[in-house]
């Protein structure tokens, strides 16, 4: 009754306005001047008007929250009813420095664990390969075995919080340790909860940390999908990632379409496996940029549960409302971040924060002021925790949903990203799809030539930084305190892996390798109980890439002219 009420009251207001009285109006104000945001060249308007959203439908265009087609909100009450959770991206250095800011942080207030790992964790390296060879800890932690994840979630209790890691190319590996240190202790893997991130074809796009070709790549996202599908139901297996894509120079309409392209090949795939898509659909879950441009960045998520909700359901036809909701993470961008005046980063991580909430954000991740400087320190991360928390129960902005919705200039920008989304749907569409697309250098094209304009931007002074390229001072501010980690962790993380291989079942592992290459060879294999078998008998990273790299090979980028 309440919604047929105002839906009236709509069409009754929208009935009186006089659309000459309106014209009318304009005539009196001065010539609406164009300003422009040459990095993606789209006019802004000095004022918005009805006109600039022509055909606006309430019911079909916004709906309401919690309703199809979700452009206000996937939740109908959304922060009235539950607050998003404060996941702040931890992990340096050993396991047990890691396991320390994370008791930390949720000391302080954080509702969620989220773990960076290093780079040779990421590539799938062990820590003492040649190739990790002074990368050790440097942007997260070291995970190489079993091992390594028991320390690191020592004392924290799997069944009550969720945990979200950013790994990709080895993501079933370790994934699977983490399953298995929820089983060792006697946590069903029912009433465990988290993220993977497994994104793989950002990497391809945008971070270039793949390790295998992309179809056995796509095999392993699939294999995850249908397993936690049947046996961890409360874990979200992939995290559709347009941050990568942003922070290497994208655009906000390219960010959104890429990844809303990505997350529909990674549905395809699924179905293709013989899956439905209202079993796996709901678990689905996305990664998001928050940039500088604050409405822009507001409009870019609703435009993007709009888009995904109409695709899911008459695009691919799944039938669950849940199916339909875009949930997403949001990550305030470290790209924006600068090692001038770090303080001011403060201010930066604030209104990205303030749009990503206003934007309807899930969950949200808050850089921390030194971001440029280094990995965070204990007062960095305690701000950057505090920012969310002043958002959340001081600024007013979660007493209502979507308070933005319905201005003209937002309205207009929603429209405006969705229709730039579409023309490039259509560009990968030529092309032959997301792979070939990939193969073609498409993305990377598009993503260079836009990081290209921003930059020249910034040194033509079209775009101001300030401490940059304007308000630069000649005597640099105090800087914040750098973190320090342990000296001594690399040597003793290198003494833990040799001393786990001497004392492991190294035949058992050996007949684990060898039965998950066989595993690998055979197309219509789920990979997952063959990786946890290995992961169990305490095989490291490093053993089972390399086994699944004799089979399937690595991967060579085109180069891009």
């Amino acid at each position: 009754m309440f919604h047929g009420e105002k839906l009236q009251e709509l069409a009754a207001a929208r009935d009186r306005w006089e659309e000459t009285t309106l014209q009318q109006w304009l005539a009196r104000m001065p010539e609406r001047q164009l300003e422009f945001t040459t990095v993606s060249g789209d006019a802004v308007q000095r004022l918005y008007t009805p006109l600039d959203i022509p055909d606006f439908d309430y019911l079909r265009d916004l709906g309401f929250p919690g309703e199809y087609p979700f452009t206000r909100g996937i939740h109908a009450t959304m922060y009235r009813g539950r607050l998003w959770t404060m996941r702040l991206f931890a992990g340096y250095g050993t396991a047990e420095e890691t396991n320390a800011r994370f008791k930390y942080l949720l000391e302080h207030g954080q509702t969620g664990l989220s773990i960076a790992f290093d780079l040779p964790t990421l590539y799938g390296y062990d820590t003492d390969d040649p190739m990790a060879e002074g990368e050790f800890g440097e942007c997260g932690v070291a995970v190489s075995s079993l091992l390594d994840m028991e320390i690191l979630l020592d004392g924290l209790p799997l069944d009550q919080i969720t945990t979200s890691m950013t790994i990709n190319g080895p993501a079933a590996i370790i994934w699977a340790m983490y399953l298995a240190v929820a089983e060792k202790r006697g946590v069903p893997w029912d009433k465990i909860g988290g993220t993977t991130q497994t994104d793989i074809l950002k990497e391809y796009i945008a971070q270039k940390e793949w390790i295998f070709p992309p179809e056995p790549s796509m095999r392993l996202v699939v294999d995850m999908i249908e397993f936690s599908t049947k046996h961890v139901p409360k874990w979200n297996p992939i995290s559709i990632s347009g941050y990568h894509i942003r922070e290497a120079g994208a655009t906000a309409a390219q960010e959104l379409a890429f990844t809303l392209a990505n997350g529909f090949e990674y549905v395809r795939w699924c179905m293709r496996r013989g899956m439905d898509i209202d079993d796996f659909a709901p678990r689905l879950s996305f990664f998001f940029n928050c940039h500088n441009d604050f409405f822009e960045e507001i409009a870019k998520f609703r435009a993007a549960r709009r888009i995904w909700a109409r695709e899911m359901r008459e695009t691919f036809g799944a039938k669950n409302p849940r199916s339909w909701w875009l949930r997403f993470h949001t990550q305030t961008a470290g790209c924006t971040l600068t090692a001038q005046q770090p303080y001011v980063n403060l201010i930066r991580v604030t209104l990205q924060a303030l749009a990503a909430v206003l934007g309807g954000t899930q969950s949200l991740h808050t850089n921390s002021l030194d971001e440029a400087l280094a990995l965070p320190s204990e007062f960095a991360a305690k701000l950057a925790l505090r920012t969310q928390q002043v958002i959340a129960y001081e600024s007013g902005v979660t007493n209502t949903v979507d308070p933005l919705g319905g201005s003209y200039y937002v309205e207009y920008l929603t429209n405006r990203l969705e229709r730039q989304t579409y023309e490039y749907f259509r560009k990968i569409e030529e092309l032959g799809g997301v792979i070939p697309a990939i193969e073609a250098g498409f993305f990377q094209r598009e993503i260079a030539d836009a990081a290209y304009r921003y930059q020249k931007e910034i040194d033509e002074k079209c775009r101001i930084i300030v401490g940059v390229n304007e308000f630069v001072e000649e005597e640099e501010e105090v800087k914040p305190p750098i973190l320090q980690m342990d000296p001594e962790g690399e040597r003793r993380q290198r003494a833990r892996l040799q001393k786990l291989r001497m004392e492991r079942d190294n035949e058992r592992v050996g007949q684990t390798l060898a039965a998950l290459q066989e595993a690998a060879r055979r197309e219509n294999v789920n990979m997952m109980p063959y990786i946890l078998d290995a992961v169990k008998v305490y095989a490291t990273l490093g053993e089972i890439v390399r086994a699944l790299k004799e089979v399937w090979g690595t991967w060579q980028e085109p180069l891009i002219i």
